[in-house]
């Protein structure tokens, strides 16, 4: 089959490169090339989505597959238009920030979405789901039900998730901060989580390539307490110190955020409204051929790439170790 990978040197779009070239398919990526290159041995074509004749140098071969991965409206309308007539099928990677409510645990494919994004260009990441919604919307319009694969991934991580969020517990874990090891952890009883291997998506999405599969999935992992996984992640890391489980309103007290940014703990969402966000019902994509990897696996392999890390600049969810000791101790002497 020949994939065209719009995108392909970021980290998603390369991992999904570099197993289609692993199922022995023809790969082509097309990208501005700022996030790093193309898998080795891999065609790249360099182009500037934003701009006009962006897809010249492939608008006039002939695809099995388009792999789309963007975020603005206008750049998956201008995809669609240019492949539509020399592409068979057309993959998106969209979000499952694109539905409305996130308080309901189970929530499947039909459930309520946001309002699309009016116009071509998303501003800001404060509507990233109304901005996937009109991707998507793009897409189907263009291509049809039946020519399109729409995935609305979960939370993914796995060795590469730059945005800390699942690297964060077994590097904390295998790297204490606190006296005698101890690791300050979100006490939330009944809050779920659901990482997604980033190598267990794009196997699917080339798995579904290949088998022509259309219609429109939630993909995410296994579905796990947070103590669970915070349990895993310890184990991974080796860790053996004392666990200190601060409740939401303490950590709320403190200035810590939950899921992401600076002094945040990855993972921790505020229950009631976000009991569903790492809850979605994946059972139709596992029906379609989605095999997700043990838990342990990918935070294991995570860990490894975390401690061969050289992060550029200040992390992008958890909490420094300077934080951490002083908020132990405040902890502590609370």
């Amino acid at each position: 089959m020949r994939f065209l990978i719009l995108g392909g040197t970021a980290w998603l779009g390369n991992t999904i490169a570099t197993a289609a070239m692993h199922h022995g398919h023809k790969v082509t990526c097309l990208a501005r090339g700022e996030s790093g290159d193309a898998p080795a041995g891999i065609r790249f074509e360099r182009g500037d989505r934003s701009q006009a004749g962006a897809y010249a140098a492939v608008a006039d071969e002939d695809w099995d597959v388009v792999v789309d991965v963007a975020r603005q409206p206008g750049q998956v309308a201008s995809a669609v238009a240019a492949l539509r007539e020399r592409a068979a099928s057309y993959t998106f990677v969209s979000s499952g920030n694109v539905y409305a409510g996130a308080a309901t645990p189970g929530q499947d494919e039909t459930g309520e979405l946001l309002r699309a994004l009016d116009g071509d260009v998303m501003e800001s990441m404060d509507s990233y789901g109304e901005a996937k919604v009109a991707c998507e919307q793009r897409v189907v319009d263009g291509f049809g039900a039946d020519r399109a694969l729409i995935a609305r991934p979960g939370l993914i991580g796995g060795p590469g998730d730059v945005s800390d969020r699942s690297g964060y517990w077994p590097l904390r874990f295998n790297q204490p901060a606190g006296a005698n090891c101890s690791v300050l952890v979100p006490d939330v009883p009944g809050l779920l989580t659901q990482v997604l291997d980033v190598r267990d998506l794009a196997e699917w999405i080339v798995d579904a390539a290949e088998d022509g599969t259309a219609g429109v999935f939630n993909a995410a992992g296994e579905t796990v307490s947070l103590a669970e996984h915070l349990a895993v992640a310890r184990g991974v890391a080796g860790h053996s110190g004392p666990i200190v489980g601060a409740d939401a309103e303490w950590l709320q007290g403190h200035d810590v955020q939950p899921w992401s940014g600076p002094r945040s703990m990855p993972l921790w969402l505020p229950l009631p409204d976000f009991a569903g966000f790492n809850a979605r019902d994946s059972s139709a994509a596992r029906a379609a051929g989605l095999v997700t990897r043990p838990l342990a696996e990918t935070l294991a392999d995570t860990l490894y790439w975390e401690r061969l890390r050289v992060p550029q600049g200040p992390r992008r969810a958890g909490i420094s170790d300077t934080d951490e000791a002083a908020l132990l101790a405040e902890y502590a002497a609370a």
